[in-house]
């Protein structure tokens, strides 16, 4: 009888497990980190340097921020958060062209790429990062322009934080 019970117990531990591995599979803000430091383009025929800088994770946050400049002029500049809410994980610019913010939801997440997507949004609906390597950070905005879908690539190298 007590065996029985024993068997019966495990039984439903086991079926516990993939309910609680199910739970720990939620993405998360620190699952991001690889975004953390300062990564820059430059294009010397444009005289144009693209720059973002990434804290690193605490507290369900990552705070950014980028910076477009072109010869001597900073042309744009962009504050940038990634946080963690109720309802998942959004991505929140505010560009300097703009006087509100804008969320773009996590669609999806790895080690070495996240997608944030709002459809709603004029352009861009997709915000994409790659990290191909250590020292390479691929990112991309797309979405529908005039029936056509249209993007920009940004590939970054990894600078030294001043």
């Amino acid at each position: 009888m007590k065996f029985s019970k024993l068997i019966a117990a495990a039984a439903f531990l086991f079926m516990l497990i993939p309910a609680v591995a199910a739970q720990d599979t939620k993405p998360k803000v620190e699952d991001l980190g690889w975004l953390a430091g300062c990564w820059e383009m430059n294009v010397p025929e444009r005289k144009m340097t693209v720059t973002e800088s990434w804290m690193k994770p605490a507290a369900g946050t990552l705070i950014g921020m980028g910076r477009t400049i072109v010869g001597d002029k900073t042309v744009s500049y962009e504050f940038l958060r990634i946080v963690s809410g109720a309802d998942g994980i959004d991505y929140i610019a505010k560009p300097s062209q703009s006087s509100s913010e804008t969320a773009f939801r996590l669609i999806k997440g790895s080690d070495a790429e996240a997608v944030f997507e709002n459809l709603k949004h004029d352009f861009p609906q997709r915000i994409i990062y790659r990290k191909p390597n250590a020292d390479s950070l691929f990112a991309r905005i797309e979405g529908m322009r005039n029936g056509e879908l249209r993007g920009m690539d940004i590939p970054m190298k990894r600078v030294k934080c001043d």
